[in-house]
């Protein structure tokens, strides 16, 4: 009896508590006057308690509702941003540039709001339940410039260290770094969409373009540099007939060679390191006669997905007047039909 005696008495509490000096942005009038839309960006919203439920079972949900109405506020501003860049590339023709604006709307438009302050209130008397949510436009325009600059300076080192290993030729570790920064020029699209749609007044020199144009471009020449010419390390495991060789692995680089690709004795400034191991088998023999088969099995690994891409067994016969022959023969046929394979994934 005690504990339903404590449990109605914390309830009422907890009702009474809510009910308490209803505050003043429950007036739409007041909203209005003391959070201006220069200054303030808000967002309101109220749910009946339906019977049976309690107010507890509306808190959040109308918290959650009153954030959305600021979220959705800023996102209309910022794909009406998002839109007018476009226009403004189509028209001067840059129709990649606007591709990758219009790619990137929809991550802007689900943008999380960093900042978003949250009240709640009951009335009782009503039953209803209220949440008021608002974000300072002013704390929000410091937020995504100190974003902006952040980024940029990530962006700055990550080149400057992938110039490093370039010039030291660990091309592949080069290239991670210009990827990494390659990633980080989406949030600075859209840290200068949320700084354009959120301050009118907003100038090019606060958005630090020309220094991320700079950026860019270094970024975009240096990527081109280091794709010129795909670097492979091989690896190859020959047996012919217990005698080591490289037939294949030879036969293949040549191959490769004409389709661009370059071959590396340092395995960390690689692109691709390719793994062969081959061996050879006699077949059949016809009076003087021999048919050998090569069975060779590749794995090709990709350094900067960090993962196999391509493994494969592949074998190929041939024939001559001696076994040696035909099994170097086959060797020569196997790494051919490698080649071939592989050359979709070394381009």
């Amino acid at each position: 009896m005690k504990k339903t005696v404590l449990c109605v008495w914390f309830g009422a509490m907890f009702l009474i508590g809510l009910a308490q000096n209803p505050p003043s942005w429950l007036s739409e009038n007041h909203r209005e006057l003391r959070y201006p839309d220069e200054v303030f960006i808000t967002g309101f919203s109220e749910y009946i308690v339906e019977n049976g439920k309690t107010p507890q079972d509306y808190i959040e949900r109308a918290k959650g509702d009153a954030q959305a109405d600021v979220v959705k506020k800023i996102r209309v501003k910022v794909e009406a941003t998002t839109q007018s860049n476009i226009a403004t590339l189509n028209a001067n023709g840059k129709y990649s540039e606007s591709e990758s604006f219009a790619s990137q709307a929809s991550t802007q438009a689900n943008a999380e709001i960093t900042g978003i302050k949250t009240e709640t209130y009951f009335d009782p008397k009503a039953n209803i339940v209220y949440a008021f949510a608002c974000v300072n436009r002013y704390e929000l325009i410091g937020y995504y410039k100190s974003n902006l600059s952040l980024n940029i300076s990530q962006i700055e080192g990550f080149l400057q260290t992938a110039q490093n290993l370039e010039a030291q030729h660990e091309k592949a570790k080069a290239r991670q770094q210009c990827e990494a920064a390659q990633a980080l020029f989406d949030k600075i699209r859209n840290a200068q969409d949320m700084l354009t749609a959120l301050d009118g007044t907003v100038s090019t020199d606060d958005l630090q373009q020309n220094k991320i144009t700079e950026l860019h471009n270094t970024a975009t020449q240096l990527l081109a540099q280091l794709a010129q010419g795909i670097y492979v390390y091989v690896e190859s495991y020959e047996d012919l007939f217990g005698v080591p060789v490289d037939i294949t692995g030879n036969k293949l680089k040549a191959e490769l060679a004409l389709n661009g690709c370059s071959f590396t004795d340092n395995a960390e400034e690689a692109d691709f390191y390719l793994t062969l191991r081959t061996s050879v088998r006699e077949s059949d023999r016809n009076e003087d006669f021999v048919f050998c088969y090569a069975d060779a099995t590749v794995e090709l690994y990709d350094n900067h997905k960090q993962k196999a891409v391509y493994s494969d067994t592949v074998s190929d016969k041939s024939g001559s007047n001696s076994q040696d022959k035909a099994a170097r023969k086959a060797m020569e046929y196997v790494a051919s039909k490698i080649a071939e394979k592989l050359k979709n994934w070394l381009e």
